[in-house]
């Protein structure tokens, strides 16, 4: 079982890690590098290949089109490569595809932001996608994303920054535990569940229409 955020700037997992890396910045912060380290399979977005074996680590899968892809690279994973032409979709989309047809239904993506703005929106709405088919977890060098279908209570530590968003804009929310209270709020635009802080060490988040994706930073207490 994935936790997907400890208020205490913490990740609790299982010991079979499946991290799908995507070619966006190459994570930094402590958390999702050691995610990395620890993980017991990457995924790796064909375009990110380089980086990742930059970094001394080595793709369990390279996903995509592959058209990012050397020759060399191509002859040295022959046996990695799952390939997909298919162009109405991307790369990390592929790649979760992959991992679901291969039983892998707990999923942490790491470097899905940054580089691109407009793939960072892509990746980033695509976790609502994602997850009515597994547990897909989004994390980046600042926090984690993740995805909520029902009204829940989350984890947090005092002070940790929240943001709340509406893909299909359809959010009715009312929380407690929050440093700005949303009392009945339509989430009708991407910033009117941002920048929210936890008063406490959880927070509730009642709501109808949705889902929600959540935001919550990491934070040293």
């Amino acid at each position: 079982m994935i936790f997907p955020f400890c208020g205490t700037m913490k990740m609790t997992v299982d010991n079979n890690i499946t991290v799908i890396l995507a070619n966006g910045e190459f994570p930094e912060h402590e958390i999702p590098v050691d995610l990395l380290r620890r993980a017991e399979l990457i995924v790796c977005c064909d375009g990110a290949v380089n980086k990742l074996i930059a970094y001394g680590l080595e793709p369990g899968i390279i996903a995509g089109d592959l058209d990012s892809l050397s020759h060399e690279l191509k002859d040295k994973y022959h046996d990695k490569l799952f390939q997909d032409t298919d162009q109405e979709t991307n790369d990390l989309t592929k790649a979760v595809t992959w991992c679901i047809t291969n039983g892998r239904k707990e999923l942490l993506i790491l470097g899905a932001t940054g580089l691109r703005e407009d793939h960072t929106l892509g990746n980033i709405s695509l976790l609502a996608e994602y997850n009515k088919l597994a547990k897909v977890n989004m994390v980046t060098d600042h926090g984690v994303f993740e995805v909520i279908y029902s009204s829940s209570t989350l984890e947090s530590s005092p002070g940790q920054q929240i943001s709340i968003f509406s893909i299909d804009s359809s959010a009715v929310v009312t929380s407690r535990g929050l440093k700005y209270p949303m009392n009945g709020l339509a989430l009708d635009n991407w910033w009117k569940g941002t920048l929210n802080e936890a008063l406490g060490t959880e927070f509730t988040l009642d709501f109808s229409g949705g889902p929600l994706i959540v935001f919550r930073s990491f934070r040293m207490i």
